[in-house]
C-alpha cells in the first residue's frame, strides 16, 4: 500500500498499484456544471453593503450609470463560481500544453514573485524619471542581453507582441528605405508556410504581399525567391526556424540574395526559443527580428496578454528605431522620448509609454536564473524533446517531413488517417477525453490536415512518454475502425462537442436578462 507521510493511505484497500498513468474520469463527479453568473439569479439581493453616496455627481457631466446590472452573490458564491469555471479550463500547470509554433512552457515562480515585487508592480508610467531608476536599469539590462544574444547593436523594447514587433520592424524598413530614395519599394515576399499575422501585418503598413514556394522539404524556395526579388521589393519576412518545424539551411544565402536586390531581411523570431544561445540571427543577415518574451523567456501566452514583442535592429535600421529608449546620461539613466538628435530619424512611437513592465522583469529573471549556458541547453532541450515525440510517434503517425530532425515542434500529416473516416480535427477532440489539449490542427496550411505539436523544453520525459502512450492508443483506436469514439468526442469534457461555425459566423457576446426575472 503507498501512503502518504501522514500514514493515510491514497487509495482503498486492495486497489492495483499505479502504473504511472492516470485516468481523468475518476474525478468527473466532482466537477460541477456552473452556469454563467447572470443565470444564478440574485438580482435582488447584493453580496456587498455600501454606504449612500456623499455627493450628487453633478460634477461628473451626465456621465454616472444607473447600475451594472450584476446578479447580487455572496463571497463563497462568487468564489465557487469562478472556481467552477477554472476547472472547466486546460492549464500547463494540468498536463502537457502541445500547441504548434506557441510555446506553452512552464512559467517558472519565481518570474512571478519578480515581478510582483513593488517596486516594478507599483510603478506608474508617469512617474519621474528620477523615481524610477531600477527600472529602467531592468530595461537597460535587458536590452543588453537581447542584443548579446541575437548579436545585433540595437533594440525597440516597446512593441507589445509578436505581430506588434512586426509593425515595428517594417515600419523601420518603410522609414529607412524613404530615407534612401527608395520609397517606391512596396512590395513583401512571405513564405508560403509563414505565419498569418506575417502577411497581415505587411499589408497593413501598405505593402503589396507576394508568396514564396516552398521545396518538398519544407524550406524556401531559392529559385523563386531569386525569381521575385526586385527593385520594388522592400523586405523579405522568413520565420526561422520555419513553421514545419525546420531550419532554414539556406538563410545565409536568403539574406544574400535580399540585400543584394537592396531589400532588408525581416527575421519572425517567434521560433527562437529553438536557437536561442546557440545562433545568433545577426551573424545569419537579419535586419528585423522580433522576439517574443512571453514564448522564449517564459511566460506562456495566451487570452490576449500580457505579451512583449521587443525588436532587434541591424545596424543599417538601428537610427530608425522608434522611441522611446534607454541612455545613460550624467544624472543616471534616462528615456530617449523626442524626435532629436540621436533618435532625429526615429520613425515615431509603438505606444504611449515604455513597454510590459511586468514582462521585462520575467523575462529578465528568466535569463538571469538560466544564464548564458542555461539559455543554450533551453534550445537544446526544446529540440531534443520533439524529436523524441516525432521518433515515438513516426510509426503510428505520419511525419510530414520524415527526413532528418526536426527543431522544436514534430510535423504530422493525415495521411495515417486515410480510409478511417477520421480527421484532423476528430482525433484532436478525442484527445480532450484522454486529458491532454489538442496539438495545433491544420496550420501551417501547406501540410494537408497539419498536426503540429511543441512539447517545449520543460517537459520531462515521463510526461512525454505519458502523452505519447495516449497518442499510440487513441491511434490504434482509430485504425480499429471505432469511427463513433471519434466522431462523438470528446465525451468526457463539460461541453460536448460544439458547432465552431455557427459560433464563429453568429457569436453571442451580449447577454440580456428577460424582463421581470428574479
Amino acid at each position: 500500500m503507498t501512503m502518504q507521510n501522514i500514514g493515510r493511505p491514497t487509495r482503498p484497500e486492495g486497489a492495483a498499484e499505479s502504473t504511472g498513468f492516470t485516468s481523468l474520469t475518476g474525478g468527473r463527479g466532482l466537477l460541477q456544471d456552473e452556469p454563467l453568473i447572470f443565470e444564478l439569479g440574485g438580482w435582488t439581493k447584493t453580496g456587498v453593503d455600501l454606504p449612500a453616496a456623499s455627493g450628487d455627481a453633478a460634477d461628473l457631466a451626465g456621465l454616472t450609470r444607473a447600475g451594472v446590472d450584476l446578479p447580487g452573490l455572496s463571497e463563497p458564491e462568487a468564489v465557487r463560481h469562478y472556481v467552477r469555471l477554472s476547472q472547466k479550463n486546460h492549464a500547463i500547470d494540468l498536463a502537457l500544453y502541445p500547441l504548434g509554433s506557441c510555446t506553452m512552457k512552464h512559467n517558472p515562480r519565481l518570474n512571478e514573485k519578480a515581478a510582483r515585487l513593488p517596486g516594478f508592480a507599483d510603478l506608474h508610467p508617469l512617474a519621474p524619471v528620477a523615481t524610477a531608476q531600477g527600472a529602467l536599469q531592468l530595461m537597460d539590462r535587458l536590452a543588453h542581453w537581447l542584443k548579446t544574444l541575437t548579436g545585433m547593436p540595437a533594440v525597440a523594447l516597446t512593441p507589445k507582441a509578436g505581430a506588434h514587433g512586426e509593425l515595428c520592424g517594417l515600419l523601420c524598413i518603410k522609414a529607412a528605405h524613404e530615407a534612401a530614395g527608395q520609397g517606391h519599394r512596396r512590395t513583401v515576399l512571405v513564405p508560403t508556410s509563414a505565419h498569418g499575422t506575417n502577411p497581415a501585418t505587411a499589408a497593413f503598413v501598405g505593402y503589396s504581399v507576394q508568396e514564396i514556394a516552398q521545396t518538398e522539404d519544407g524550406r524556401v524556395d531559392l529559385a523563386d525567391l531569386e525569381a521575385k526579388l526586385g527593385p520594388d521589393v522592400a523586405a523579405i519576412m522568413v520565420t526561422n526556424p520555419n513553421t514545419c518545424g525546420l531550419f532554414e539551411r539556406d538563410v545565409i544565402e536568403i539574406a544574400r540574395l535580399t540585400h543584394a536586390a537592396g531589400a532588408y531581411f525581416y527575421c519572425d523570431g517567434a521560433n527562437f526559443n529553438a536557437i536561442v544561445g546557440r545562433v545568433r540571427p545577426g551573424d545569419l543577415g537579419v535586419d528585423a527580428m522580433h522576439i517574443n518574451l512571453h514564448k522564449t523567456f517564459s511566460t506562456p501566452h495566451g487570452g490576449g496578454g500580457p505579451g512583449a514583442g521587443p525588436v532587434v535592429l541591424s545596424e543599417a535600421l538601428a537610427p530608425f528605431a522608434p522611441a522611446p529608449w534607454v541612455v545613460s546620461g550624467p544624472d543616471g539613466l534616462d528615456l530617449v522620448e523626442e524626435a532629436a538628435a540621436d533618435a532625429a530619424q526615429a520613425f515615431g512611437r509603438m505606444s504611449a509609454f515604455q513597454g510590459q513592465m511586468g514582462m521585462f522583469v520575467r523575462a529578465y529573471a528568466y535569463m538571469r536564473s538560466h544564464g548564458a549556458d542555461g539559455l543554450r541547453q533551453v534550445a537544446e532541450d526544446a529540440v531534443l524533446n520533439a524529436n523524441y515525440i516525432k521518433a515515438r510517434l513516426s510509426d503510428v503517425m505520419t511525419p510530414a517531413f520524415p527526413d532528418g530532425p526536426c527543431m522544436h515542434e514534430a510535423l504530422f500529416d493525415d495521411a495515417w488517417l486515410d480510409g478511417t473516416g477520421i480527421t484532423t480535427l476528430d482525433f484532436a477532440k478525442a484527445m480532450i477525453d484522454e486529458g491532454f489539449h489538442p496539438m495545433t490542427m491544420y496550420f501551417p496550411l501547406v501540410v494537408h490536415g497539419a498536426m503540429l505539436i511543441e512539447p517545449t523544453e520543460t517537459e520531462s520525459k515521463r510526461e512525454l512518454d505519458r502523452f505519447c502512450e495516449a497518442l499510440r492508443a487513441l491511434a490504434a483506436t482509430a485504425k480499429l475502425g471505432d469511427v463513433e469514439r471519434f466522431k462523438g468526442a470528446p465525451h468526457l469534457a463539460p461541453m460536448r462537442r460544439l458547432d465552431e461555425t455557427l459560433a464563429a459566423r453568429k457569436p453571442k457576446l451580449v447577454w440580456k436578462r428577460e424582463s421581470g426575472g428574479a
